[in-house]
């Protein structure tokens, strides 16, 4: 009889163990949600090219994907001169597996390889997660075809310390009179420039910043405009005339000290630091100069001496509110000419998802390209622009050579260098 007891309480907790541990692999793997589709004792060598001269997020992201793949090696490697590069390089017998592309490539002669290399990720038999992405940012091709995928995202906007509105006891402004208004109280509180900027270039300038989006939404509906606009006649700089004129507005009434601008000489390293300094409210800026912040906390000694929170918001230049100019950063695209393909693919399956992307792009300081901004205290306001105002490069269809032209336009509105009426006669004429 004890002999029988004994083995059936063995017998039970046998099975109790047995159903734990099922139950513990039940759970890890709804957590995970990535279910291997290969064999997991596959052996392969990835390549990853890409321009940056490190990819700790990306290396991250292998480290993860070999939980489920350990025979698997993964590498990013670095191409000098890469948009120049990519192309020669994909043509070689070296070519990588997974690559970095951007959207302005596709179209672009001098950019065919990279196109023409690419797997179409939009076919469904490849089973990558497409729908967690904004819809707005992934590429719209003329054949349906899908040859890259955002796996990072860019916008404009300003850096705000949180701390300075808190202690004077205002709230960051969400349409321009707010904004108008904010700045006047910080200069009657004694901040000489309430709002900053890189002026130095006109590329990603306080003026770029602060208008493009707005300029956007001024022709995001008028196709007519987007077609004269891209055409580069001189007849359509009446298409820029608003907002020339709300770059002078804003100017006139006094939300940012262009001498105090001047002093700041790049807009990265010295952008983000003068920022850290403690004593500017808001700092324009785009994601990628935010995306140096994190690193750059521990070389400010201002910032270590007095840490403060801070956050990246849209410039508020239209009294209905801001615009979020919604714009894919880094792109990636498998090389359907892959010595391994199938296990190139299975790695963009595990990383085209919310949690991985999401987890990446916090890891580099990125925005997210997900249609949750919310994880991320930094850009979450961002996701709360309503969807209406919320623009993309990608379906308004401006070519980069009209956004230049109003680029220089507004620029040379901005410094002063020339009036409206003189920057609206010139478009199309700017040279790069």
């Amino acid at each position: 009889m004890k002999k029988t007891m004994i083995m059936l309480m063995a017998a039970l907790i046998v099975l109790g163990l047995t159903a734990c541990s099922n139950s513990t692999k039940q759970e890890t793997t709804t957590e995970e949600g990535f279910q291997p589709a290969l064999d997991t004792s596959t052996t392969a060598n990835i390549i990853v090219a890409g321009g940056y001269d490190n990819f700790e997020a990306l290396e991250a992201e292998f480290d993860r994907f070999n939980e489920f793949y350990p025979n698997v090696e993964l590498a990013f490697t670095k191409v000098d001169d890469y948009n120049n590069m990519i192309g020669t390089v994909l043509n070689g017998n070296d070519a990588p597996d997974i690559y970095v592309n951007y959207s302005w490539m596709y179209g672009r002669d001098q950019y065919k390889a990279s196109i023409d290399h690419a797997e179409n990720l939009a076919d469904p038999a490849l089973g990558l997660d497409l729908d967690c992405i904004r819809s707005n940012i992934i590429l719209n091709t003329d054949d349906k075809t899908l040859p890259m995928v955002p796996v990072f995202a860019n916008t404009y906007g300003m850096l705000v310390n949180k701390g300075l509105f808190e202690k004077e006891g205002l709230n960051v402004p969400t349409t321009y009179q707010e904004l108008v208004d904010v700045c006047k109280a910080f200069r009657d509180k004694g901040y000489k420039s309430p709002m900053m900027g890189f002026t130095n270039e006109e590329t990603t300038s306080l003026f770029t910043l602060s208008i493009y989006p707005f300029f956007c939404g001024t022709v995001a509906d008028d196709a007519e405009a987007v077609k004269n606009l891209n055409s580069l006649d001189s007849s359509a700089g009446k298409y820029i005339q608003p907002s020339l004129e709300k770059t002078a507005q804003f100017l006139g009434d006094g939300c940012a000290d262009l001498k105090a601008c001047a002093e700041i000489e790049n807009n990265y390293d010295a952008v983000i630091l003068r920022f850290f300094e403690g004593d500017v409210p808001m700092m324009t800026c785009s994601g990628d100069t935010v995306s140096g912040t994190k690193k750059r906390e521990s070389r400010s000694e201002a910032f270590i001496a007095n840490p403060f929170e801070y956050a990246f918001v849209p410039v508020p230049m239209s009294d209905e509110g801001a615009y979020f100019l919604d714009m894919p950063n880094l792109q990636f695209s498998v090389n359907k000419e892959s010595a391994n393909l199938d296990m190139a693919n299975e790695f963009m399956r595990f990383l085209v998802t919310s949690g991985e992307l999401n987890e990446m792009a916090q890891n580099k300081g990125l925005m997210s390209p997900t249609k949750d901004l919310s994880f991320n205290s930094v850009y979450a306001a961002f996701g709360d622009v309503p969807e209406s105002r919320v623009l993309s490069p990608e379906v308004i269809g401006l070519t980069d050579d009209a956004v230049m032209q109003f680029r220089k336009a507004n620029y040379g509105v901005g410094t002063g260098a020339m009036t409206i009426d003189e920057a609206i006669a010139k478009y199309g004429s700017f040279a790069e």
